[in-house]
């Protein structure tokens, strides 16, 4: 991932924070957790990270698939930050979400482009 990507994610992720604080706070702690899903991540936590995290991509397929998954990931988590703010912000919110992942992704590609030349 480029400095440009992570700097743009980074002010997406401000900017989200800024507006879901307005908005109150929320609380979030263990004990909003459904007691089957504490008890599955309880035991995930205790077999520790999956093999595959740490796995490089082999191929340059692999590496774009591997993008393509984390800017959509992205888009997912800005979205539902978007969701958490005040209605009258969420339009706004959510252009800004969609622009920025296409913004990634023209850059994802020229870079997928260059790598591949």
């Amino acid at each position: 991932m480029n400095a440009q990507t992570l700097t743009r994610r980074l002010l997406l992720a401000c900017l989200l924070a800024g507006t879901g604080g307005m908005a109150g706070a929320q609380s979030s702690n263990d004990a909003m957790v459904a007691p089957a899903a504490a008890s599955k991540q309880a035991q995930e936590i205790a077999r520790g990270d999956p093999a595959r995290w740490y796995r490089e991509d082999a191929t340059a397929q692999q590496q774009w698939h591997t993008h393509q998954k984390e800017i959509g990931a992205a888009l997912d988590e800005a979205k539902r930050a978007c969701a958490q703010g005040p209605a009258a912000e969420r339009v706004g919110c959510l252009k800004a979400a969609q622009e920025t992942y296409k913004q990634e992704m023209a850059a994802a590609r020229a870079e997928a482009g260059t790598q591949t030349r």
